[in-house]
């Protein structure tokens, strides 16, 4: 398949590029649709099998986003390997958790230790994933490079989700054979990471420290992490529970979304270089108030059909902005005083947004429990709105170094 970004295609395909790109391509595809497919079966895994209120759905991200907090630490004692041998391991982690997931979950106690596995492999990966984008890009062309890889994870994201609505809808699957295929994906993605050639490593203590002059990413990190919630925990448990929709809806979503992924995101990219990381985060933020807005108040103003047709759209309008985390990543590459620094601070960046991400997620099950999920997404334009002021901010100093001395083609 070829993703191109210019009106000249420069397409990301077997031909022309490095044996490096091509293995970590493949590797997204198959982790891609590893994820696509967790992530299309789990809130109604969590449905069907416990019963969950709104509270105890929003609790329960405590222990999925605590992998996200302690991911810093992890990385720092794992310093010795490489970021490639990393998300290997990584991987290996979604293997477990996957397939203890859906295989031994007696309770619901048991299923959140099972839960604490699969997410420390998925929030490890994290920044890896935008290091290692950005190491096999050229210089200038790191958002067109992103923009191409997470086009890839989009095409995957499509095949993952399309296939747990075939499978629910016509082949009979149960929750069991949906996470053993996610396991399958997860082996495939591994094994093809543990391929690349290894990279230099750093020393642990760079991703233990804090520094000032990143401060401003560090905020829209934060920033990021809160209104994460909205999109990962409260908007899907809307259309779930809310408008009591079936696994399939969900999963259709995914896959439209991950349709028009293929075609957004290396646009995006493009428009990252060309407009600059400011312009895209400032658009992000006002986005992102209409959604919230859309979210909790379309089923107040709207007819019940109707209304479940505008959050559907807002829900899809919501995973694109999700995207937009490659400006932050980029951002934080062009002001890094040492080349060492980045994927240390993606990583501290990581457990910033996971600090204020379970915040928010058990804040806004307080409040959805107390006074309804309207006001949820209320405290998501409120995020909207501090985004914003916080976007204007933005300032690129005129030095940038690349990621590696040699760029992949």
């Amino acid at each position: 398949m070829m993703i191109s970004l210019d009106s000249q295609p420069e397409p990301l395909s077997p031909r022309g590029i490095s044996r490096e790109l091509k293995l970590f391509a493949i590797a997204s595809l198959a982790m891609g649709m590893a994820y696509s497919i967790v992530d299309a079966t789990f809130n109604n895994f969590l449905n069907d099998r416990f019963a969950l209120g709104g509270f105890e759905r929003s609790f329960l991200e405590f222990p999925r986003e605590l992998p996200g907090f302690l991911v810093v630490f992890v990385s720092a004692a794992l310093w010795f390997l490489c970021s490639r041998r990393l998300g290997g391991v990584a991987l290996l982690l979604g293997v477990a958790g996957s397939l203890l997931i859906g295989f031994a979950s007696t309770s619901y106690a048991v299923m959140v230790v099972w839960l604490f596995i699969y997410s420390m492999g998925q929030h490890l990966f994290m920044p890896i994933a935008a290091t290692i984008g950005m190491e096999l890009a050229e210089e200038g062309k790191t958002g067109r490079r992103l923009g191409q890889l997470n086009a890839l994870r989009n095409l995957a994201a499509i095949a993952g989700s399309f296939l747990v609505f075939l499978g629910f809808r016509f082949l009979g699957f149960t929750f069991e054979v949906t996470f053993v295929l996610a396991a399958i994906g997860f082996v495939i993605a591994a094994v093809l990471m543990f391929r690349m050639q290894p990279q230099t490593t750093h020393q642990p203590r760079a991703y233990l420290t804090l520094r000032h002059e990143y401060a401003l990413y560090y905020v829209l990190v934060a920033l990021a992490g809160s209104r994460k919630q909205l999109f990962i925990t409260f908007a899907p448990w809307v259309i779930v529970s809310i408008f009591n929709q079936p696994t399939q809806t969900i999963a259709t979503l995914m896959t439209i979304g991950g349709v028009i992924g293929i075609l957004f995101q290396p646009l995006l990219g493009r428009w990252i270089d060309r407009l600059g990381e400011r312009t895209v985060l400032l658009v992000e933020a006002v986005l992102l108030a209409v959604v919230c807005f859309g979210y909790g108040f379309a089923r107040a103003v709207l007819p019940e059909e109707i209304a479940f047709l505008a959050v559907c759209l807002f829900y899809l309008l919501d995973q694109m902005l999700f995207s937009v985390g490659m400006a932050r990543s980029m951002y934080m590459k062009k002001i890094a005083r040492d080349p060492g620094d980045v994927q240390a601070a993606l990583t501290a960046g990581v457990t910033i947004d996971h600090i204020f991400s379970i915040g928010v997620a058990l804040v806004g099950g307080a409040i959805w429990s107390a006074f309804g999920f309207e006001y949820v997404f209320l405290m998501g334009v409120v995020i909207a709105v501090l985004s914003f002021f916080a976007a204007r901010r933005v300032r690129l100093p005129d030095r940038s170094f690349a990621l590696s001395p040699t760029p992949a083609r």
